[in-house]
């Protein structure tokens, strides 16, 4: 009996050494979760999201950490709303979690983040679009990038001011069709599409939401055909994209310009599955690789360290947007002192960097709804295989090649 109280003494006295040293070890740590798509039809968009705020954070912590400690990731995987619900609250209340990172998807952020302003967490968004995002009075919802208005806006923007001028035509001479995934990401472009051209006195001759997991766009395609649009704006991820495109040219449909609006357009997997089918489109997206550098400081260094840690080039420019926007973030979290909520919120409002001071040309100025209101958008093109910047000129590394 004694030899067993001993024992037991033992025991108990060790686990409770081991839990001294799991506690001191996680005092060394600010954890903070990273909620993407990691499987399911946005997985390879949400890893190369992901793999921005990775060479980010790597990067902070070869240099110190934030708060005199080294940042963990916690990884949370959601293909839809439901499941971004489910693990931003096992972020929030099982990994008790400081802050989490995300999502590259509108719909997964709009849901999340619901969940992480009831915990008081601070939620940093790096890629969705959605204005819906940061329009809900939310206190602890910050965005960097650009949002679905600045893409639309820049979508009709390109006809008026890039692809009529390319043709020698009235912009209000062409037969414009915008077509969208039926998503929030869809949705909220396709709308403000549908307002910038209304105000540019374009002719928007249709108007086609479809579902992004379709499997076949033929009846769409045979209705911008018969309305003879000569511009399509798409928004689209991937699968839906590559099949617009298969589509169109099984249909002989070949309209003067097509311009899309990130997603599916910037990723080289894309092109790859298109081969020369995906030359000439244009798009409108964060800033992407091949970029005027002058006005990008820093491009070519992250471009470097993502070969050297991945093995690859970048895949789209996702996880530049990514890096530059976590970057931002943990400097702010530095500078607040605390991961205290309150403390946080200061920071990051009070924090500034002007245009083309970062690796996407971005500068830093946030409203206090959280949203950064210096991230823009470029004007790129898919040119010998390659998704080149035409416009603004001060960032293009090629010219705008519009077939008449």
């Amino acid at each position: 009996m004694q030899l067993k109280k001993h024992l037991g003494l033992f025991v108990a006295g060790a686990a409770t050494v081991m839990g001294l040293v799991s506690a001191a070890q996680a005092s060394d740590q600010i954890k903070v979760g990273a909620l993407y798509p990691f499987s399911g039809a946005l997985a390879q968009l949400g890893d190369e999201s992901y793999r921005g705020l990775e060479l980010a954070v790597e990067e902070r912590n070869a240099a110190g950490g934030v708060l005199g400690k080294k940042i963990a990731l916690v990884k949370a995987d959601a293909v839809d709303a439901n499941q971004a619900v489910g693990e931003a609250r096992r972020l929030t209340s099982v990994e008790n979690v400081s802050a989490v990172f995300g999502t590259f998807s509108s719909a997964l952020s709009f849901a999340a983040t619901q969940v992480t302003e009831l915990a008081g967490v601070p939620f940093f968004e790096l890629g969705a679009v959605s204005d819906s995002i940061t329009d809900r009075g939310y206190k602890n919802v910050y965005r960097s990038n650009s949002t679905a208005k600045n893409f639309a806006y820049a979508t009709i923007d390109a006809v008026t001011d890039v692809v009529a001028p390319g043709l020698g035509v009235d912009p209000k001479a062409l037969k414009v069709a915008i077509i969208h995934e039926d998503g929030l990401y869809g949705k909220t472009l396709g709308g403000f599409q549908q307002e910038r051209a209304k105000e540019k006195g374009l002719n928007v001759v249709q108007v086609l939401p479809y579902s992004a997991k379709a499997v076949d766009l033929s009846s769409l395609i045979l209705r911008l055909r018969g309305a003879q649009a000569d511009v399509v704006l798409q928004t689209s991820y991937q699968n839906d994209t590559i099949l617009f495109f298969r589509q169109a040219n099984s249909a002989g449909y070949k309209p003067k310009a097509v311009i899309g609006a990130g997603g599916g357009y910037s990723l080289a997997d894309s092109a790859k599955a298109l081969g020369d089918g995906i030359n000439g489109a244009l798009n409108v997206d964060f800033p992407q690789y091949e970029t005027n550098e002058k006005g990008a400081p820093g491009l070519s260094a992250f471009i470097e360290a993502y070969k050297k840690r991945y093995d690859m080039a970048p895949r789209s420019g996702h996880s530049l947007a990514n890096y530059v926007g976590a970057k931002a973030f943990l400097d702010a979290i530095d500078k607040a002192g605390s991961m205290d909520a309150g403390k946080v919120r200061n920071a990051v409002l009070a924090y500034k960097q002007p245009i083309g001071s970062t690796a996407t040309g971005w500068g830093f100025d946030f409203a206090e709804n959280g949203q950064n209101q210096a991230a823009t958008t470029t004007l790129m093109q898919w040119q010998d295989d390659k998704l080149v910047t035409v416009w603004p000129e001060a960032a293009a590394v090629a010219k705008p090649i519009i077939n008449k």
